[in-house]
């Protein structure tokens, strides 16, 4: 339960602000581009979750550690240099091509490396990754909720703070597998 939880609001913070949920706000208000966006969310997090999972059990403790520390890296790196797009100056209004956009955003962004990081050091990965659905469908829902005055709100500074903190975390992580192969 501790790990749904935890990666529950991992990903929650991780996606605040982030690009899927900025463009989907910045979509017409309509329920099939929620319906759309929980879709992607869904089938990029059972991904990301996949992975953490499947790669696990083939490494050792202190490489498992690492490959944490290192997916961690990359979704601070995400936090701190991506800035969400501004509004689509002609967007399109197919579904078909949110879907594509938003799920190719969706498979790199913080919140699934986040959620890779999470699947891969938890002993019960698919609780993790339940979790981590919920988180990213609340964030992508918010978005959609707050529509057009999402843009608004002053989420950039939390994002880079966010960014700094899980660096740090990476940095911390990294640091014992990395004076271990040093050693040897």
């Amino acid at each position: 339960m501790a790990g749904f939880l935890f990666a529950m609001l991992a990903v929650l913070a991780t996606g605040l602000g982030a690009r899927d949920q900025v463009l989907v706000a910045h979509m017409a208000p309509r329920r099939a581009v929620l319906a759309v966006a929980l879709v992607c969310t869904l089938i990029a997090s059972l991904l990301a979750g996949w992975a953490g999972q499947s790669v696990a059990p083939l490494m050792t403790a202190p490489a498992r550690m690492f490959l944490v520390a290192m997916a961690l890296g990359l979704a601070a790196l995400e936090l701190l240099v991506i800035r969400p797009g501004r509004k689509p100056i002609e967007p399109t209004q197919s579904l078909g091509a949110f879907f594509l956009v938003l799920l190719a955003q969706q498979l790199f962004d913080a919140s699934r490396f986040t959620l890779f990081a999470i699947a891969a050091a938890s002993p019960a990965a698919w609780t993790a990754v339940a979790g981590g659905i919920l988180g990213s469908a609340t964030s992508v829902s918010a978005g959609w909720l707050g529509g057009a005055t999402w843009q608004a709100r002053p989420l950039t500074l939390v994002r880079r703070g966010l960014g700094a903190a899980m660096l740090l975390l990476a940095l911390y992580l990294a640091y014992p597998a990395i004076a271990a192969r040093l050693a040897a």
